[in-house]
């Protein structure tokens, strides 16, 4: 990524003239549009911890004006992992940990983004008027239902995995390939190989963190996508969008 409007706000004011902590940014694109996110991630801690975090205040690296963050929808995580291939990102949030980007619920029929509702019959009524694309369900306020036909579990090649319903519903796009999912499976020690794990099917619907990690066997290293982490245990990271 070249455009010169994307990347690192860096730290040019003293913190010691300032009422809080100052928190970098960096600039990436999504969807279209600019989005800003603290960087470097906020972790190393539990989801539950990192959203702690992430509601807190802090200053502005240039300005030192009063800044705060929400959390990032599993879409926007996407693009902040993707950045210029994960370069930026990829230091604090692979290799050591997971890096957690977002909420899903897993249930009897498939898996929902961007929801902590586990009640079976207030999730159905999230796809009222949902739109049905290619295979997968889309909202208009970021919640997004993967149904398991629509998807493959375990280890698979990029191209599977990307035009899969898991990763399209993750990214929540109507493309049929979800192309920053692909960005962060471009360096060559994924060997163009991802792990999509503990996306199976329940009986009653759980709420989980969905992570993307950096897994590896005796003759190859990939992308673990993973569907079981809980959010009060299982250390990572997390981005945080600018107000």
């Amino acid at each position: 990524m070249t455009n010169s409007r994307y990347g690192l706000i860096d730290q040019t004011l003293n913190q010691d003239q300032l009422q809080f902590p100052i928190k970098k940014l960096i600039v990436v694109s999504h969807k279209g549009e600019d989005l800003t996110v603290g960087y470097p991630a906020f972790g190393l801690n539990t989801y539950n911890k990192n959203l702690k975090s992430i509601g807190k205040s802090y200053s502005h690296p240039r300005t030192g004006e009063v800044i705060s963050f929400r959390p990032s929808t599993t879409s926007e995580s996407i693009s902040a992992v993707a950045y210029d291939c994960g370069k930026m990102v990829r230091l604090p949030a692979f290799g050591i940990m997971r890096f957690q980007i977002g909420y899903i619920v897993r249930t009897k029929d498939g898996v929902f983004t961007n929801t902590t509702e586990t009640d079976e019959s207030k999730l159905k009524k999230l796809l009222n008027g949902a739109e049905k694309i290619n295979g997968i369900y889309l909202t208009n306020n970021n919640v997004a239902f993967a149904p398991y036909e629509s998807f493959t579990i375990g280890l698979q090649d990029v191209d599977t995995f990307v035009r899969d319903g898991l990763a399209r519903a993750l990214e929540h796009t109507p493309e049929k390939v979800a192309i920053k999912l692909m960005e962060t499976t471009l360096p060559e020690s994924y060997n163009r190989k991802v792990d999509v794990a503990y996306f199976n099917s329940v009986k009653d619907p759980i709420l989980r963190v969905a992570s993307l990690g950096h897994s590896y066997n005796i003759n190859e290293s990939f992308l673990n996508v993973c569907g079981g982490s809980w959010y009060s245990r299982y250390c990572g990271y997390a981005f945080g969008v600018l107000k």
